[in-house]
């Protein structure tokens, strides 16, 4: 197999240092060479962002903070003669199409003839940073950079030496690329002999594998995102943290706040699930391989360039069932009080001629993370619903796909709308210019949505009715996918995730036999009661969670959810005695701790308050709202030494937590550190939301009344559509 492309220089520097004969050895003069190289990429290189801030707006760093000559990324075609499987998957992944793709060019073109290619690095510290630690990204670089067309290739993530604070745009410290270290554990650069790796392969594991690329914080590096000031000249916004969205799932084993749990299971466990070799791979166990496929979401560039593997594995991957959960839960009439609820459980009349409600639960079930993460302005994620009669007929119909290919404007889409300073929304992801977002309808892990649609029941209707519910996906938004290609592209596919279809009679229906897709009947009023939290309907919200009790009297999670339902509610007095009891049945439930210790701070009991904290704490060291509460407990106790030890702890949970960066601004400057303090406070004035900010959301939401209704937590999909 034909070796990959490297500088001549660079290629010399081996030949001197032996690298090329029968043993392993290290050699200075290659990196006497990579310091050269640096020295003269270094004399041209222009620092809009700040003195020897290679990558800013983005955060890659390279060890010694030196640029690293492109041929010194070992090509994955190199990798690929042992490590046959995984270069196969990696070739059709999104990792190696990172860069090169229509979708990702057109965006950071248009960034780069905006306001200059500097401002790419902060995008390509994650899409490209072979060719950002290279120096490519500048006006007066001149080399070839057809190597960028591989993208983000084995060396670039096996080549990371540690990790940065989790800031994300490129959080990593990168290394120069070895595949093996000398017998002194020194990594030594370049396209070692095959022959030697194979004698050596411990020290090759050394050189390529640390213990945190099995983590979540080695994904966070690119999988959380902001947009500094540096970027879009107006101040910091966070983009996506979808890091911070496993932190406190379920998954992480982190969060004592979760609705439901799970067995620890890292990004790597949805993502790089062990499957069966087709080729010979030297890294396989048991003829088994982590996936370097990567299965996620994108369709779209499979299908742009025709891998029809990656496509069927992410379809399958989307459509497999274990993510969402779909529920048709309960109907109601318009103007009535009562739902038949849940539906199957029990028996009800059901007349023609009326105006009913459905209601429709998707819970986000099995993500990690929300549905959809990160660039929620690119994806479309719905629901498409639909009620027909006994001959087909369509009765009502919301969430269908137009003849131009567009979404119907009044389906619910679980997307978010940034806009600019105008109150334009911001097309063509030009992330610059977002200055606000008018809406996010995304479904955090481990909770629901409840969909409201509400339709008339014509009187010389055909029974029965045929109720359908699917949770619809696309990779990419019709509208996006029109910048790049214009209006004249094939249609690019559509996912169904989960569905739920009820029939349901005129007149008498009887309860029917639950499916195996179905959620038990306490796990369908638990949801309800979520989604209800979350469209703060706190009435019926207990109500929901009351019912949950009534099929399962000792679920101690029922409880305290009727109880965080009252203290959102704020109405704290009420939610001590179900707090009280599902601490009888589990006195260490940290869960039930740490909403006791906001009743006993409502109620003036700090000792008791700190009590319950530290007991919260204790178990979960790395739970971001506990460490926030027991901060400010200590700070209202007038213990500021004890309150900056957790602000800090929560920093460096999320350095980009607002309430840390307040309250150590404040507990600095009282213990005399006044530079930390200053620090702190320019911090919370560079990332505390821009009270103008709504204004611009206002703006976009008044010029388009047609999904002004998705802003609003609790709203009616009535409108009738042909």
């Amino acid at each position: 197999m034909k070796l990959a492309r490297i500088a001549a220089f660079l290629f010399a520097a081996m030949t001197v240092a032996g690298l090329a004969g029968s043993k392993v050895k290290s050699h200075p003069v290659l990196a006497q060479a990579t310091s050269s190289y640096s020295d003269k990429v270094n004399k041209t290189y222009t620092y809009p962002f700040g003195k020897d801030k290679i990558s800013a707006p983005g955060n890659a760093v390279s060890v010694d903070n030196q640029f690293i000559p492109p041929g010194a990324f070992i090509s994955a075609e190199y990798c690929g003669h042992c490590h046959a499987e995984a270069y196969k998957q990696w070739r059709q992944s999104l990792h190696s199409n990172s860069f090169r793709t229509p979708f990702y060019r057109k965006s950071v073109n248009l960034l780069i003839n905006t306001k200059g290619i500097a401002y790419a690095r902060h995008c390509d510290s994650c899409h490209n940073p072979a060719g950002l630690l290279a120096g490519a990204l500048d006006p007066a670089a001149n080399m070839d950079r057809s190597f960028e067309d591989d993208g983000v290739t084995c060396t670039t993530c096996h080549s990371v030496q540690k990790l940065q604070p989790l800031t994300g745009n490129g959080s990593y410290v990168m290394g120069i690329p070895a595949t093996i270290v000398d017998a002194q554990g020194k990594p030594i650069p370049g396209e070692v002999p095959y022959a030697e790796i194979l004698a050596n392969t411990d020290r090759h594991s050394e050189a390529v594998m640390k213990d945190f690329y099995r983590s979540a914080k080695f994904c966070a590096a690119c999988h959380k995102a902001n947009f500094p000031a540096s970027l879009n000249e107006y101040k910091w916004i966070r983009a996506f943290t979808t890091y911070d969205e496993w932190q406190t799932s379920k998954f992480s084993k982190q969060n004592p706040l979760v609705f439901y749990t799970a067995d620890y299971t890292p990004c790597q466990g949805c993502h790089m699930k062990r499957t069966q070799i087709s080729v010979p791979d030297y890294g396989a166990k048991n003829g088994m391989l982590a996936s370097h496929r990567w299965l996620a979401g994108n369709t779209a560039v499979p299908f742009y360039y025709g891998d029809d593997e990656q496509l069927q594995k992410t379809e399958a991957f989307l459509r497999s069932g274990n993510y969402l959960n779909v529920d048709i839960f309960a109907i109601k009439e318009a103007s009535g009080p009562s739902l038949i609820a849940p539906l199957g459980t029990v028996p009800f009349q059901l007349p023609a001629n009326e105006t009913i409600q459905v209601y429709i639960v998707v819970q986000n079930k099995n993500i990690g993370h929300s549905l959809v993460p990160e660039v929620r302005d690119l994806y479309e994620a719905w629901v498409q619903f639909s009620v027909s009669d006994a001959s087909g007929s369509i009765l009502y119909r919301s969430g269908y796909l137009r003849p131009d290919g567009t979404l119907d404007p009044g389906a619910h889409s679980f997307t978010n709308r940034p806009v600019n300073l105008h109150g334009d929304f911001v097309d063509n992801h030009q992330v610059w210019g977002i200055h606000s977002v008018a809406y996010d309808n995304t479904i955090q892990p481990g909770r629901s949505a409840l969909v409201r649609y509400e339709f008339r029941i014509p009187a010389a209707v055909k029974g029965p009715l045929t109720i359908t519910a699917r949770v619809n996906y696309r990779h990419l938004r019709q509208s996006y996918l029109n910048n790049v290609f214009g209006p004249d592209h094939p249609d690019y596919p559509v996912v169904e995730m989960a569905s739920k279809t009820r029939t349901l009679n005129i007149g008498e229906n009887s309860p029917q036999t639950a499916t195996p897709q179905d959620n038990p009947e306490w796990m369908r009023w638990n949801n309800l009661g979520i989604a209800l939290l979350d469209e703060e309907q706190y009435a019926d919200s207990i109500h929901a969670f009351e019912q949950v009790l009534r099929l399962r009297p000792d679920y101690d999670d029922g409880m305290i959810n009727v109880a965080l339902t009252y203290i959102q509610w704020e109405k704290y007095a009420d939610a001590r005695a179900p707090l009280e009891h599902a601490l009888a049945l589990h006195p260490s439930n940290a869960r039930a701790l740490y909403y006791l210790a906001i009743v006993e701070r409502r109620e003036d009991h700090p000792e008791a308050e700190i009590a319950d904290l530290q007991q919260v704490v204790a178990q979960f060291p790395e739970a971001r709202d506990a460490r926030r509460e027991l901060g400010i407990a200590y700070y209202q106790a007038h213990q500021p030494r004890e309150a900056v030890k957790q602000f800090e702890a929560l920093q460096s949970i999320d350095p980009d937590d607002l309430t840390a960066h307040y309250n150590l601004a404040v507990l600095y400057r009282r213990l005399g550190m006044n530079s930390k303090a200053s620090e702190q406070a320019a911090l919370y004035a560079t990332k505390r939301i821009d009270p103008g900010a709504p204004t611009y959301s206002l703006d976009y939401l008044r010029k388009h009344p047609e999904i002004s209704t998705e802003s609003v937590p609790w709203h009616v999909h009535r409108e009738m559509q042909p």
